[in-house]
């Protein structure tokens, strides 16, 4: 709790020293989740006195710099009269979870880079019971989980500061590994290919990185297209857990051809193929992930390692005192019916009782809760199974209603459909250009516009062209 205090206090130092300094916002270096006693050695300077991210020392309200100790207390103890232990502890559970349901979620806060990490590591799974259980898995996968000290230092981290995240993305898992699994079998794809999808997005499908990849497999907008994910005002298929999985497959495989190694497949996925190959000739031909990962780009060279660590806490995870929570719904629970007139979510909920909400989460793709209907295209819909008989039951009544919805939405007026219909309209005498306008409903300026002219002159016989507002 004491930790958890110490961080509330740098969050206030850190919003004191952003307006210090013109209210700049200045971004951690790395994503590393760190215990108090690394971040207070990287924001003391020899002296004990606060440093910011910019080198400034922050000053107490009467000028004088005090130790790093006593503010710190005086902090705790305002904090810790403010709150209760439960209100802090429930404020913890709110930003924890609130982190990872963000759909701005970004692979690069889940994966943590041994190099990151500088502290003295606290020692969760043993050497030797690493070791052992690395090679349990070896035996059944096609990857190289081998024991290194880098490993071993971003397993233990895994293990003592996400541990809060893991129950709830087992729960998710058990609505979407049954999924990814069928695929990956379809594909010819390594099964452990699954927790790659943890990595990417932590099972949120609509989750969106800062370069705008999105999805479960997070695609960025051009891939996606060159595998057949459409993305339109309605729908983004690189939301469909179905084809966005298909779709990474079928990119997954032709990586694997590429490289024939799933290690370095997988290095690929994230970096690209050409950082890869670059890796590889830098490092003077070799093809073993571990040596080149030191000519890999940063991000790359932390994400296997993530990948690795959390295939290894979903195998051991009761082991290790990890329990999912219950998922919201299985897949095998689920079933999918085609569409025939557009509908939205809340028309599907009022007639047949689903939870909007449920729809939401079986139905990722559509961007706005709304199901369209095109010719010579098919969209579905996805329900729990034991409401699939009440949708077909009130299927005509969702589409009545649907059309009377639409009916009641407000249409532009007749007089403004007029706008579309141009005339050609010929001068007669005693026209100018103020009566013509007042005649038709539309300004002079626009006359002239509509006809090129640079003056107000007119000439009997002379023809105009004019976009009446009526007639």
């Amino acid at each position: 709790m004491k930790y958890f205090l110490l961080i509330l206090f740098f969050i206030h130092i850190n919003i004191f020293a952003q307006q210090q300094t013109n209210d700049s916002i200045v971004p951690s270096t790395n994503n590393v989740i760190q215990p108090v006693d690394t971040i207070l050695s990287t924001e003391i300077n020899n002296n004990g006195t606060i440093i910011n991210a910019n080198d400034s020392i922050i000053p107490s309200s009467n000028n004088v710099i005090q130790p790093i100790d006593t503010i710190a207390s005086t902090e705790i103890n305002k904090l810790e009269e403010l709150y209760s232990d439960d209100d802090l502890k429930q404020m913890e559970k709110l930003l924890t979870e609130a982190k990872f349901k963000s759909p701005l979620y970004d692979s690069l806060e889940y994966v943590i880079n041994d190099r990151d990490i500088i502290q003295n590591f606290e020692t969760i799974v043993s050497s030797e019971v690493l070791k052992a259980r690395l090679y349990e898995i070896n035996t059944t996968t096609p990857f190289h989980l081998e024991h290194n000290p880098a490993l071993e230092k971003i397993i233990n981290n895994y293990i003592k500061y996400r541990r809060k995240y893991y129950p709830a993305l087992m729960a998710r898992a058990k609505y979407y590994f049954p999924i990814f699994e069928q695929y990956l079998d379809q594909y010819n794809i390594p099964i452990e290919i699954k927790y790659l999808a943890i990595v990417e997005s932590a099972l949120h499908p609509k989750a969106k990185s800062k370069v705008g990849a999105t999805g479960l497999w997070q695609f960025m907008y051009g891939t996606g297209k060159q595998y057949k994910l459409s993305v339109n005002s309605y729908v983004d298929e690189r939301q469909d857990p179905v084809k966005s999985t298909i779709a990474a497959c079928k990119y997954l495989s032709y990586l694997y051809e590429i490289f024939n190694d799933w290690d370095l497949a997988l290095a690929s996925y994230n970096s690209g193929p050409g950082n890869v190959l670059k890796a590889i000739k830098r490092s003077g031909g070799y093809r073993n992930y571990w040596n080149i990962r030191p000519f890999l780009p940063m991000e790359t060279a932390g994400y296997l390692p993530a990948f690795y660590a959390t295939m290894y806490i979903f195998k051991y995870a009761d082991e290790l005192g990890i329990y999912p929570k219950e998922p919201v719904i299985y897949s095998f629970e689920t079933d999918t019916i085609q569409v025939k007139k557009t509908i939205t979510f809340k028309q599907i909920s009022e007639k047949t009782g689903i939870d909007k909400e449920l729809l939401s989460f079986l139905n990722p793709q559509y961007k706005i809760d709304v199901i369209p209907f095109i010719k010579n295209k098919l969209f579905s819909v996805r329900l729990p199974r034991n409401k699939t008989i009440d949708f077909l039951d009130k299927e005509q009544e969702i589409y009545t209603l649907a059309d009377i919805e639409n009916a009641n939405r407000e249409k532009p007026l007749p007089k403004y459909f007029e706008m579309d219909k141009r005339i050609r309209y010929k001068v007669r005498n005693g026209d100018f250009l103020g009566k013509i306008a007042k005649k038709f409903g539309v300004s002079i300026k626009n006359i002239k516009r509509w006809n090129n002219m640079k003056n107000s002159k007119l000439k009997i016989g002379q023809r105009l062209y004019i976009y009446p507002r009526r007639m």
